[in-house]
């Protein structure tokens, strides 16, 4: 959204969206008949030994790359793996895709039952990497940072996505129960839920200490949290976790209580779908849901030149395939009409 003065003198703003009132509860996506799960790694170099074609896979179970990657996927359906290939993403990453044919079962991986009773760092880094909101618990085990304050950001960092807002205003229990579970596995007492809007109050004793962010893009990112809100400005050529401060969402730290609180593996992500007509729906996929289950779902029919992006208006990047899976940070996708797109060339200028 942007604001502007009436007068003209005051600079226009862009907005982050900021709901009043209760929020709609979110859009249940069925879960998909195939489901997509992506291990960060090159193809080339995973180990076929650790699973192949065929093999039957439970909710919970662990797909690993290879013995000395730390990369893995988590089974978000009961099935049978029908294909494995190679995948490249954004910025050069390139993934092994594994298509899992799903069949209806409530049955979960035994080991990953064993580790909701361990209530420890190493069994949410075992599973939890990859959960919605995607937890960056690597980060408390890496010598190079050390962590001494973690900051939950209870909005979200592009326009027109209200997912962790609704996580805030309709999980508050699941959120304290959470911030309980990631002091106790990281020994981290300093932490901090970040609200966007004009108020704070109403959060009662969450076990964490509340504060304010303003809703001008782009208020929400962590180093102009650092600046605004914790009074640090984050040097050049520094990022936040070097100096001690971790940035976590709302909705990753949900995933922590579901899985040692509720015993359950997050399988569900929470997305802001943002249709041509500049709708927003909240929907909640199963993690490897084909985008084009939700537009099906949804009745949006991308048409040819019509763009999707995965993410905000402002950060997301586009796709081109409607076979793209739902993956654990995916917080919104925007489908933009063609005739909303404005035209660049891409011949190259010789003044």
């Amino acid at each position: 959204m942007i604001k502007k003065s009436f007068f003209g003198l005051v600079k226009p703003r862009l907005e982050y969206e900021v709901p009043t009132g209760g929020l709609p509860e979110p859009r249940l996506i069925p879960p998909p008949k195939t489901a997509t799960l992506m291990i960060e790694g090159p193809f080339d170099q995973r180990d076929p030994a650790l699973f192949k074609e065929g093999d039957p896979v439970k909710i919970g179970q662990i797909l690993s790359h290879s013995p000395d990657s730390d990369a893995y996927a988590v089974a978000t359906v009961n099935g049978t793996i029908r294909s494995i290939s190679a995948y490249s993403g954004d910025y050069g990453k390139s993934y092994t895709a594994v298509t899992v044919e799903a069949v209806e079962s409530e049955e979960t991986d035994d080991r990953f039952v064993e580790q909701t009773a361990l209530l420890s760092l190493d069994s949410a880094l075992d599973y939890l990497v990859c959960a919605p909101g995607a937890p960056p618990l690597q980060l408390f085990k890496d010598p190079e940072h050390s962590i001494h304050t973690i900051v939950i950001y209870g909005g979200d960092n592009d326009l027109l996505v209200t997912t962790n807002q609704y996580i805030v205003k309709s999980r508050i229990e699941s959120l304290k129960t959470g911030i309980g579970v990631i002091k106790q596995i990281t020994g981290v007492e300093n932490v901090i839920i970040a609200i966007p809007g004009e108020t704070v109050q109403g959060y009662g004793h969450i076990g964490a200490e509340v504060k304010r962010v303003d809703t001008a893009y782009p208020a929400a990112f962590p180093q102009m949290i650092m600046q605004n809100t914790l009074g640090q400005v984050v040097p050049a050529g520094k990022s936040c976790e070097e100096l001690g401060v971790c940035f976590t969402t709302a909705e990753a730290v949900v995933s922590l209580a579901e899985m040692f609180d509720r015993k359950q593996y997050p399988d569900r992500k929470l997305i802001t779908v943002v249709n041509k007509a500049e709708n927003q729906i909240l929907v909640s996929a199963v993690i490897g849901t084909p985008i084009g289950n939700i537009f099906s779902e949804l009745g949006i029919d991308p048409g040819d030149r019509d763009r999707i992006i995965i993410g905000g208006p402002m950060t997301g990047a586009s796709i081109f395939s409607t076979d793209y899976p739902v993956m654990p940070d995916t917080s919104a996708i925007v489908v933009q009409d063609k005739a909303d797109i404005p035209y660049i060339s891409d011949y190259p200028c010789i003044n």
